[in-house]
């Protein structure tokens, strides 16, 4: 009967064409009227066409993998096509080759094990087609968690193996030890864990019924075995629990116990085992829910992954390892190619059981299922590395992650690195391993890793990393400071225009005591063109190392043979960048210009043919609106100062009039009496960086940009405000000092001193020299009278021009013909001015203020 079940998969596949074969033999003898040879004529053709179709797809398949191997359905199909022909020695290596580069489904693995069976004659437990099976089913338990397949195992064993067959005791412990294991691996399996607890005890009964009944102190042992078995699985919550406790009230009838088993109470039951059992029902009961949740067919398989996951997290508040873990495996082998589900899975094992053997091969099990994730490759290495494995397995699997394919190049230096680590360590380690390892070994690693990935992490931060941490391994670990210069010489001339590339190498060599070759890095790197102020940032750090290490010839020969030209050079290339993008933004503006004046001539024609009433109305609405537009210059001044007072950029033209009300704290008034004034200022000079450069002296309490009304741009103008008048006055001995590029004008901001000036007639207002509000310096002793104009009356209203009691008119407005002496063009010469030696006696040489410069203007 037992060979009948085995080979009923065989007779299946070797006799349908027979079976076909009498069918059709009856099918003509029932019907005379049909020539016997056109009827198999039409079959046997059919059968050859049906046939060629299968060789066809076969071949197809073939072509197929030998053009891509890690094509799964490809090799689904051909197993099944092979086995459906009857192919029998492609088929085995068909399953071979399948399942070195996939995990075989627990069906396909009985499928296998069943077939294997049924073309062995013989399975005896010393014959090599009994072991052979015995290792499939091994490998297939290894790959999922599958209830039936182990189920198969065991009643494979028991039928096949003579000892066992036999009831040796060699043969009883070897079943017992595999029923252990079976309980271990799947016996908490909450829907189908009762069949191998249900085995276990058919298997301890058939041992008590070859116990001779004389032999009264082994049947008691046997019957105390089987009661414990019934203990520890009615302790265990499973579907049919009910059931096994009227199976276990039954038993202890038959033993000859007082146990009522027609009742579903506990009455009879020992106090312990009446305890467990109502724990587990309670268990039960808390998980059928998740359990019809995740049985569920009809649903798609994200929200079944979502029920396990959230069943998963129920478990993890239960606190049981072991119950947790099968339920990981049943999810796995639900979902075996969720990578989140493999991360989340081994994640949970390195935190919570940390069993070295047990998560080396859930890592190893999850790289064949989801080999595309660099993470789970990271973390087998480092697993490997904790248990001990040999240099041998550790060297293999990294081998075979190089031989996947993600999704970005970082997970494979990530992997490389990983690889690193681990023969860093077991080098430091030599001593106390016993295994120490070449040095070369870590070399040729980095070599094979810049290989690989420099032409795709050019100029990235990971392959600086990389390199980085390689030279110090050289000269570190390795001792060979050439090898370590070698390394980064390689990186530069990949990378060569990266700053940090520099950066590393030059301290290395600080690091190492070379001062000369660190200068001599410097001298090649500081006239080299690198992205942002990274040119500018060279140069500084050459001067600070100078400082630092340098002597003082050194020193003066870094600053004024190599630096300072260097530094001129980018700002002249900067300012000619700037004067372009300047061009370009006023070209854009011509034709809007043009169109503007080309409204106002068809406004103004309009005009004339207006009433004069409306006219009249009309002009006095254009003279408001002028005067608002010709703001005074103090006016303007103070709105840029309201728009540049914020510690990060704002554009001014997005800000409304309330926003700049409230933008502004109450207790910063502007009365400048701890301010200082700042000219000559870099246009992309940032808050922070003025911040930065008054660090030193400390007290910076509001920082104002001046920015274009129109534009948003730095006008190259600021206003500093101090704590106390000892900050301000640090700050003021920076005066003349370089800053991005240039050297700051820094001077007291005075308001008070101005009024008065200006109350006497002597005010020297700031004049401007475009459109665009943008002031014009007046000497350099002006920067006060700036500020003094900056700060302006509150109380002032805006006009065209405004009279004074003295006579004097101030010129106020957009008024750009009337430029003052110190930005004349170059060249410019006043032919009406007098010589010095026709100056008269006592006249004051000293040059005109703007004041004087505009009555002398009103008077021609």
């Amino acid at each position: 009967m037992e060979e009948e079940t085995l080979n009923s998969a065989n007779q299946q596949s070797t006799e349908a064409p027979m079976e076909e074969a009498e069918q059709q033999s009856d099918s003509e003898h029932q019907n005379p009227t049909n020539p016997p040879d056109a009827g198999s004529d039409s079959e046997s053709d059919s059968d050859s066409d049906d046939e060629a179709r299968e060789t066809l797809q076969i071949e197809t398949l073939e072509a197929e993998l030998a053009s891509n191997p890690s094509n799964y359905d490809a090799h689904v199909q051909y197993i099944r096509a092979l086995r459906k022909k009857g192919e029998i020695e492609k088929l085995h290596g068909a399953r071979e080759a399948m399942s070195k580069l996939f995990p075989l489904s627990p069906t396909m693995w009985q499928e296998w094990a069943k077939d294997e069976a049924t073309l062995s004659s013989t399975l005896s437990s010393g014959s090599e087609s009994f072991h052979a099976i015995e290792k499939l089913y091994e490998r297939g338990i290894f790959d999922y968690l599958s209830v039936s397949l182990w189920c198969d195992y065991l009643n494979f064993v028991q039928e096949h193996d003579p000892s066992v067959r036999e009831w040796s005791p060699e043969g009883i412990s070897k079943a017992r030890k595999l029923f252990e294991r079976a309980i271990t691996a799947a016996g908490l399996h909450v829907a189908e864990g009762t069949k191998i607890w249900e085995a276990y005890r058919e298997f301890e009964l058939a041992v008590l019924c070859t116990i001779g009944e004389t032999d009264v102190e082994a049947r008691e042992k046997q019957v105390q075995r089987i009661r414990n078995i019934f203990h520890r699985q009615l302790s265990v919550p499973h579907g049919d629990s009910k059931s096994t406790l009227l199976a276990y009230k039954s038993w202890e009838v038959e033993q000859r116990n007082a146990v009522n088993d027609n009742s579903n109470d506990l009455d009879g039951i020992p106090s312990h085992v009446a305890s467990s059992y109502k724990k587990a029902l309670e268990m039960l009961n808390a998980r059928i829910h998740f359990e019809e949740q995740i049985s569920k067919q009809t649903v798609p398989d994200v929200e079944r992954l979502q029920e396990y996951m959230a069943y998963l997290k129920f478990e993890q508040s239960s606190g049981g390892p072991a119950r947790v873990q099968i339920l990981y495996e049943r999810a796995v082998t639900e979902f075996p190619i969720s990578n989140d589900l493999w991360l989340d899975y081994t994640r949970y094992l390195d935190r919570t059981l940390k069993v070295g053997s047990i998560i080396k091969d859930v890592y190893s099990r999850a790289t064949k299922n989801c080999p595309w994730v660099g993470e789970l490759w990271v973390r087998y290495l480092l697993s490997l590395e904790r248990c001990h494995a040999s240099e041998k397995e550790i060297a293999l699997a990294f081998e075979r992650s190089l031989l996947c394919t993600f999704s970005s190049f970082e997970e494979y230096l990530d992997i490389f690195l990983t690889r690193v680590d681990g023969i860093r360590r077991r080098i430091s380690q030599a001593g106390e391993a016993g295994d120490a390892l070449d040095y070369a070994l870590i070399r040729e690693t980095f070599q094979h890793a810049f290989d690989y990935l420099s032409p795709h992490l050019k100029g990235t931060d990971a392959l600086l990393r990389m390199h980085s941490y390689w030279a110090r391994l050289e000269s570190k670990l390795g001792n060979d400071l050439v090898a370590a210069r070698g390394v980064w010489e390689s990186l530069l001339k990949n990378s060569g225009s990266a700053l940090e590339a520099w950066q590393g190498y030059i301290a290395m060599e600080i690091e190492m005591g070379n001062i000369s070759e660190a200068r001599s890095l410097y001298r090649r790197c500081y006239s080299k063109r690198f992205p942002g102020t990274g040119s500018e940032d060279i140069c500084h750090l050459w001067l600070c190392f100078e400082r630092e290490f340098g002597t003082l010839e050194d020193f003066d020969y870094a600053l004024q043979k190599q630096v300072t030209p260097r530094l001129e050079e980018l700002q002249l290339f900067r300012l000619q960048q700037e004067s372009k993008n300047i061009d370009t933004i006023n070209n854009l503006r011509e034709p809007s210009k043009k169109s503007a004046r080309e409204r106002k001539r068809q406004g103004q024609n309009i005009a004339d043919e207006q009433p004069t009433a409306k006219r009249q109305r009309d002009t006095v609405s254009n003279i408001t609106k002028a005067r608002e537009r010709d703001k005074a210059p103090e006016d303007l001044v103070e709105a840029n100062k309201i728009e540049s007072f914020p510690v990060h950029d704002v554009k001014t033209s997005t800000i409304h009039e309330k926003e700049k009300k409230d933008f502004i704290p109450e207790k910063h008034k502007y009365n400048d009496q701890c301010t200082a004034f700042i000219s000559n200022l870099s246009l992309k000079a940032t808050y922070d960086d003025l911040r930065g450069f008054f660090s030193d002296t400390g007290g910076v309490v509001g920082i104002r940009i001046l920015k274009d009304k129109y534009t948003g741009k730095s006008r190259g103008l600021a206003y500093v405000d101090f704590s106390s008048d000892a900050h301000l006055i640090a700050a003021l001995e920076k005066n003349r000092k370089m800053f991005l590029g240039k050297k700051l004008s820094i001077a007291r901001s005075d308001p008070k001193q101005g009024r008065k000036k200006e109350s006497a007639g002597h005010s020297t207002p700031l004049e401007y020299g475009n459109a665009s509000g943008t002031p014009s310096a007046v000497g350099e002793s002006d920067s006060q009278n700036s500020s003094t104009v900056a700060k302006g009356s509150a109380g002032t209203q805006p006009q065209s021009a405004n009279h004074r009691g003295d006579g004097n008119i101030q010129l106020t407005g957009k008024n750009t013909f009337a430029v003052p002496r110190a930005v004349r063009p170059l060249g410019w010469t006043d032919k009406n001015r007098k010589k010095p030696e026709e100056a008269q006696e006592g006249e004051d040489e000293k040059p005109k203020s703007n004041d004087e410069f505009r009555k002398m203007f009103l008077k021609r």
